[in-house]
């Protein structure tokens, strides 16, 4: 009996020493707050909340927010401004305010390269015209914007190669991706993602049904070739195809695909674009500068997070008030969560790959959650409450 209580004391103090406690900060858009999140492992909650912003008489919209690589200092983006939008830099811990710097309009989301210690945050331009908008470039230790760099219209989804040499971003509006070097800050590369999209469909059509089957409407099409070809051209140019393309002119094409967001590969040259306006996740090697898979979602994905370890990709359903997690290998949907109440925003996930922190707006006067999930038994295990609107979220530490 002495022997089998000491192993159950043993087996319960093992229990308590490898305890893990996880910290997440969390903006509150409509309270101008930013709050800390706790999970320890079965119970999350709010232990902090921390007013943002400099006119308490108006909501300025704390949006984007990051922690840098050694978990040193926060950043937030405030979206509204007069008329520019702001970055502020807190200390983690005391969470004192350091320092600021004036940057677009309506600054969003935003990273930290590991190589070149900047930071790399997007104007969104949610009320500007449909114009390409920029990326901005913050050396953090001055607090100085170095450079806004051209990209797209209403770029999102700032974030920072594995190597730390690459930003990605994509933009809303235009339905493109951007790849900016993070040395010499130029736009290096940029693929259009409505044709991306396409490419997929086309080739599994063209190898598969459609390639010997049009051939017997191949005459079919020159009938009508011969009988109308000169107004069937003309009406295209005279209404859709001209006057909706022309990007060299400045005039921004709406995007059917409408990107949200783009998550590099921790391991391989591999980027993962939510598509919001498709339902549709566009896996793109970086090598080739292709899109190579497809994922078929839920209604609106949003936000998306990989696993340290690359073998998870979890998507934010904003639409549809769920969460999709899918394996990488196989490319299947493991599990599709129902979030604790509607409009899912953000997806952080812990350094250990172990769990996966969502942020859920909430709709009118509800309050924002935060959703903690298990991704070894792929479930909902605890939420936590905070103010109106959680949107951005970033994972902080996790602590023996």
């Amino acid at each position: 009996m002495k022997k089998i209580a000491l192993t159950a004391l043993i087996a319960l103090m093992a229990t308590a020493m490898h305890a893990q406690d996880y910290y997440v900060y969390v903006t509150a858009e409509s309270e101008d707050e930013v709050s800390i999140v706790k999970f320890d492992g079965k119970k999350a909650e709010t232990i902090k909340n921390i007013p943002v912003g400099v006119w308490p008489q108006e909501i300025e919209g704390p949006h984007g927010i990051t922690v840098d690589p050694k978990g040193e200092y926060w950043y937030l983006s405030l979206a509204h401004g007069n008329p520019y939008g702001k970055l502020y830099k807190y200390k983690t811990g005391t969470d004192e305010l350091v320092g600021s710097v004036e940057l677009g309009l309506f600054p969003a989301s935003m990273q930290i390269s590991p190589v070149t210690g900047l930071l790399y945050c997007v104007n969104f331009n949610l009320h500007g015209d449909m114009v390409p908008s920029t990326v901005s470039v913050v050396d953090v230790e001055s607090m100085t914007e170095l450079d806004q760099i051209t990209t797209g219209a209403m770029p999102h989804g700032s974030r920072i190669s594995a190597d730390g040499m690459k930003h990605y971003s994509v933009a809303m509006m235009s339905g493109e991706l951007f790849e900016i070097d993070a040395f010499n800050l130029n736009v290096a590369r940029k693929l259009d993602l409505d044709e991306a999209s396409k490419s997929l469909v086309d080739h599994s059509k063209m190898d598969h049904s459609k390639m010997d089957h049009s051939k017997m409407d191949h005459s079919k099409m020159d009938m009508k070739k011969d009988e109308k070809m000169d107004n069937m051209d003309h009406s295209k140019m005279d209404h859709s195809k001209m006057d909706h393309s022309k990007m060299d002119m400045g005039d921004m094409k709406h995007s059917a695909f409408k990107p949200t967001w783009v998550s590099p590969h921790p391991q391989k040259n591999l980027v993962y674009v939510a598509g919001n306006g498709s339902a549709e996740i566009l896996e793109i090697d970086t090598d080739t500068w292709k899109a190579t898979r497809k994922f078929i979602t839920d209604k609106g994905p949003y936000n998306i997070d990989l696993t340290p370890d690359g073998k998870m990709m979890v998507v934010s359903y904003k639409t549809a008030a769920k969460t999709g997690i899918w394996d990488l290998e196989t490319g299947k949907e493991v599990a599709r969560l129902d979030n604790s109440q509607k409009v899912t925003h953000g997806v952080a996930i812990s350094s250990d790959s172990r769990y996966a922190f969502v942020s859920v707006e909430g709709k009118n006067a509800d309050p924002g959650m935060v959703d903690i999930i298990d991704l070894k038994t792929l479930k909902v295990v605890d939420t936590a409450y905070l103010g109106k609107q959680a949107g951005g979220i970033a994972f902080w530490k996790v602590e023996d």
